[in-house]
């Protein structure tokens, strides 16, 4: 660690790499000023220069891990001819053991929200989700809105993270995750056939085809006028609500 830190020359990134050691290590506990400081070889002023606050530090340093998390969730094909289920539940996966390797992230984020006021971080992820879902949505493989399906994947995610970082160590259950993430899926989706097999073809195949149609519109042109394209795309939203 000491090594990179000298190999830094910048006060702001030596900042950002000892408050992620410290953090890491912390395992969740307080990480004081003035260690940050120490290990990044500068005075508090420094700090307050860049960060504002250590509360402003370490939010970044958490912002950092998930954007490294979110570009190699980007570098990973999604779509294409395969099961776009399939790519939701492996980006289920990655979240969650994203979250089990740096528990420290979670208990930065989520120790620190306040009522009324979302996390920037957090609705990084909720965009990489929805556009994990958009393959689905076009081929009319979600039974509610890309909206609602990925805030519903990240609120049940995000509560297995923090259930499993809790359990005592070793003894995380990632059968706990699976079944928590196939019964989300099953609510929010649907299979090949679905119309035809185990559904009735009534409001729900309606509302799979509304939210398909509706995600269609944002890829290809059509001979609608602005006024009628917003028009269509507020009965398809109804339509597409549960």
């Amino acid at each position: 660690m000491s090594a990179e830190l000298r190999s830094t020359t910048s006060a702001r990134d030596r900042l950002l790499l000892a408050g992620a050691h410290l953090l890491d290590e912390s395992g969740g506990g307080e990480v004081s000023t003035r260690a940050i400081c120490e290990l990044a070889g500068v005075q508090a002023p420094t700090l307050y220069h860049h960060f504002d606050s250590k509360q402003g530090l370490l939010d970044a340093v958490v912002s950092h891990g998930f954007r490294q998390f979110l570009s190699a969730r980007r570098a990973f094909a999604v779509g294409g001819d395969g099961d776009p289920i399939a790519d939701i539940r492996e980006g289920w996966d990655s979240h969650v053991q994203f979250g089990l390797e740096h528990p420290a992230f979670y208990a930065q984020i989520y120790g620190s929200v306040r009522p009324g006021e979302p996390c920037g971080v957090v609705s990084e992820v909720e965009a990489m989700i929805l556009q994990t879902l958009e393959p689905a949505a076009r081929r009319g493989r979600l039974t509610v809105s890309p909206a609602d399906a990925a805030a519903e994947i990240l609120a049940a995610s995000s509560g297995v993270i923090l259930t499993l970082i809790t359990r005592p160590r070793g003894s995380a259950d990632l059968g706990l995750s699976q079944r928590v993430r196939d019964a989300v899926l099953d609510a929010v989706t649907t299979d090949p056939g679905d119309a035809a097999a185990a559904r009735p073809r009534d409001e729900p195949t309606v509302a799979s085809a509304a939210i398909a149609l509706a995600a269609a519109l944002d890829d290809a042109p059509t001979p609608l006028s602005a006024s009628e394209t917003a028009l269509l795309r507020d009965w398809l939203g109804r339509l597409g609500s549960r």
